[in-house]
């Protein structure tokens, strides 16, 4: 790659991570189920082309549970899709170190992404007991894209926010994402190899969220300089 282009992708990463803050601090607050302990559905696309970043995933759900504790608590549900029509929906964990394990145990296996069934169980969990927010980690769209937004559609009447995170530069599957986001009520960034410590920042900002609310999160965001300055940075703009 070449250093005009690496200067390039370093900008767009700082660009997208303060605009993911800035919508997440627009955020209308989900409907809290338990006070004492917020739910987040924790959504990875488990296909073959994931398996590189695995294990990346497998750390970043650990910080996210530590981050959330100093707030009040999380409980996190593993959900993954791979190979042929295979989906995957875990318990609610309390542990990390229980969800960590759970997570070791999955191995990826190539497939289409099955994102329309991941959405569509999130809406029937949430109606049997409130859900706080949906963090979705996947690198492709591979399906309709009117069906899935018209899910998260209905993710957004439920305030149920989706926070997606797209891997790599797909630019046939960024639109969908996007929009997923948006009719949510959620928050849209991408990363890569290079934007991991800002991949961790923001997904203990969602678990912050999930755990304890709008308040939470802006406490969480401004007690940390780096965050603030880029999104001061896009909103001068």
């Amino acid at each position: 790659m070449a250093t005009d282009d690496k200067r390039i992708i370093k900008q767009s990463n700082s660009s997208e991570i303060a605009n993911f803050i800035k919508q997440a601090g627009q955020v209308r607050e989900a409907a809290m189920g338990d006070a004492s302990s917020g739910k987040l559905m924790f959504v990875l696309d488990a296909t073959a082309s994931r398996q590189p970043t695995w294990d990346s995933a497998c750390e970043l759900q650990g910080q996210m549970f530590e981050a959330a504790a100093a707030v009040g608590g999380l409980q996190i549900q593993l959900c993954f899709y791979r190979g042929y029509k295979e989906s995957r929906f875990s318990k609610w964990f309390v542990q990390p170190s229980h969800l960590h394990h759970a997570m070791r145990s999955v191995y990826c296996a190539g497939g289409v992404t099955q994102i329309r069934r991941m959405l569509r169980h999130a809406i029937d969990e949430h109606l049997s007991n409130a859900v706080n927010a949906l963090v979705f980690v996947g690198d492709c769209v591979e399906e309709n894209p009117d069906r899935l937004c018209d899910l998260a559609g209905q993710l957004g009447l439920h305030r149920v926010p989706v926070f997606v995170f797209q891997e790599g530069y797909d630019p046939d599957a960024e639109p969908t994402f996007r929009e997923i986001a948006r009719l949510s009520g959620g928050a849209y960034s991408r990363f890569d190899h290079s934007s991991a410590q800002q991949l961790q920042d923001l997904l203990k900002a969602v678990a912050v969220f999930a755990a304890g609310g709008k308040k939470a999160l802006l406490d969480y965001t401004n007690e940390r300089p780096a965050l603030i300055n880029m999104v001061k940075q896009l909103t001068a703009k």
